[in-house]
């Protein structure tokens, strides 16, 4: 493979760098915008939701992993339908590129598992270490939300 190399032009922004495959005989192809790790991580898939179509709105969090666990909580799913189940309880539509990079996480962390294959979807079950990790991620975010509108009512 020909040398990957980046290059940001004098007076852009880190987020304006951009990736360059210089090939042979010098043809250069622009590969794909650089944006900090964060927000690919979480905002790719989200970014209908965060950036409203008419720019305004306070944007929106999420943490894939935890809607996985959460979808997951109430029964084994293969997906597509942890994407529809998500939407529907937090309104969120994580991409595909996203739901399953946070399956591979939660996977290698022993906090989901796979079932056997169906067809060609494959579902994947919460195990009793996700549970436990769930609860517990739940409590602290309930802890948070009722010091958060504690706050707001005393203002």
């Amino acid at each position: 493979m020909a040398g990957w190399h980046s290059g940001l032009p004098s007076g852009e922004s880190r987020t304006e760098q951009s990736r360059v495959c210089q090939g042979p005989k010098s043809h250069k192809l622009l590969l794909a915008p650089t944006v900090p790790l964060c927000y690919n991580y979480v905002m790719r898939s989200t970014r209908h939701v965060v950036e409203p179509k008419n720019g305004s709105g306070p944007g929106h969090f999420s943490d894939p992993p935890l809607f996985v666990l959460a979808s997951l909580a109430s029964g084994p799913k293969h997906g597509h339908a942890m994407i529809e189940d998500i939407a529907s309880f937090c309104g969120v539509r994580l991409g595909p590129g996203t739901l399953y990079g946070a399956i591979a996480r939660l996977e290698q962390q022993g906090w989901i598992e796979p079932l056997p294959a169906e067809d060609r979807r494959q579902p994947y079950r919460i195990t009793g270490a996700g549970l436990r990790v769930l609860r517990a991620k739940l409590a602290t975010l309930r802890q948070f939300t009722k010091a958060g509108l504690g706050r707001l009512e005393a203002r």
